[in-house]
């Protein structure tokens, strides 16, 4: 078992497309304690008031929604907080946006969450000063919110080369720019080579700590499913491939789990077995996820990962829609729900 001094081990809602429904949140500080976790965030891509609308406050029924997870996750004993995008907050930070910001912090301020992510992923790279201007900006939200922890992800997250294709070039010494004007204190996410790492090791995180001159906050992309090709699939298979011998150089790790959070749940198995002190063992998968489902993922979950949706084709998709949509319970509602499409990649979802 992994051993990471006062790290953050459990899942990030971080993924596009469509979210979790308040009950399954609810529910996973129950999973994230039974299994020895300790950690959730909230950043759905979906909530505009984390992103594009971020100026703007939740309607009363969402934030009271967002202030029974907080409470909930503090009486699990679970570190709960929240990731705010701030849309390309560094290309105009000026007196207005300085005041929009610090009034947003004040508002999250009144959920009481140890933990607040500020979130600059999946937005254009291209400006000289992005790394300086970044660390201003977090500088301003410690200074705000003294009594958070601070998390950050950086534009660029990961060496893959396929953030360049869509963010821009990014700037020269970005990286040691950043580690050197961030907080000292602040923890910086990172996904490994790629964005969706198979394997992460010792040897893929030295270059990155080396860079930034602290260690790294874990964002696993897996086993997510939000994007065009990923949606296509539903990954059942426990975490792997993640060395235990890590400990020097992350201060946490963080699985995004898929779009169905039920689902995710024998994924997440593998970060307990890592880390935790508990454990999602046959026994509680078949409890959590209903003995019936339990058995036919047992049966198909392979098919769904390697095949999936379109390697099956319509047909068989549509006969197993039928088997499970059959069976009781949230998690084969779940199985059913993608079966039939209702989880399809939509790209307006990158841009909303």
């Amino acid at each position: 078992m992994a051993n990471i001094e006062a790290s953050l081990v459990g899942v990030i809602e971080g993924f596009y497309g469509r979210s979790w429904s308040v009950d399954t949140r609810l529910a996973y500080a129950g999973y994230l304690s039974e299994a020895g976790l300790n950690t959730c965030i909230y950043c759905p891509k979906e909530d505009p008031y984390l992103r594009r609308q971020w100026q703007s406050d939740w309607p009363q029924p969402k934030w009271a929604e967002l202030q029974k997870l907080s409470q909930t996750y503090r009486q699990r004993g679970i570190k709960w907080g929240v990731g705010l995008s701030p849309v390309e907050l560094y290309r105009n930070y000026g007196a207005l946006q300085r005041e929009q910001l610090r009034k947003k912090l004040e508002r999250l301020g009144e959920l009481e969450a140890p933990l607040l992510a500020i979130l600059f992923d999946d937005m254009p790279g291209d400006l000289d000063a992005l790394a300086s201007r970044q660390a201003e900006i977090v500088s301003d939200v410690c200074r705000w919110a003294p009594s958070a922890r601070v998390l950050v992800c950086p534009t660029y997250y990961s060496f893959d080369p396929v953030l360049e294709q869509y963010f821009g070039r990014m700037p020269a010494d970005y990286w040691p720019q950043l580690g050197k004007d961030m907080p000292v204190d602040v923890e910086i996410f990172w996904t490994g080579n790629k964005v969706c790492s198979k394997a992460i090791g010792i040897s893929d995180l030295q270059s990155i700590v080396e860079q930034l001159g602290r260690s790294v906050l874990l964002w696993d992309n897996y086993p997510v499913n939000d994007g065009a090709v990923r949606s296509n699939f539903v990954y059942t298979s426990k975490l792997a491939a993640r060395s235990p011998d890590l400990g020097a150089y992350i201060s946490g790790h963080l699985c995004n789990p898929m779009n169905q959070g039920l689902l995710s749940l024998p994924a997440l198995s593998g970060l307990a077995e890592l880390y935790g002190s508990g454990q999602f063992d046959n026994d509680a998968l078949c409890r959590l996820l209903g003995p019936l489902t339990w058995e036919r993922l047992s049966r198909d979950g392979r098919v769904f990962e390697e095949q999936g949706l379109s390697g099956m084709g319509q047909q068989q998709c549509r006969q197993l829609a039928l088997e499970y949509g059959a069976l009781p319970g949230a998690a084969a509602l779940e199985v059913a729900q993608w079966l039939r499409g209702e989880y399809s990649f939509d790209p307006a979802c990158l841009t909303t």
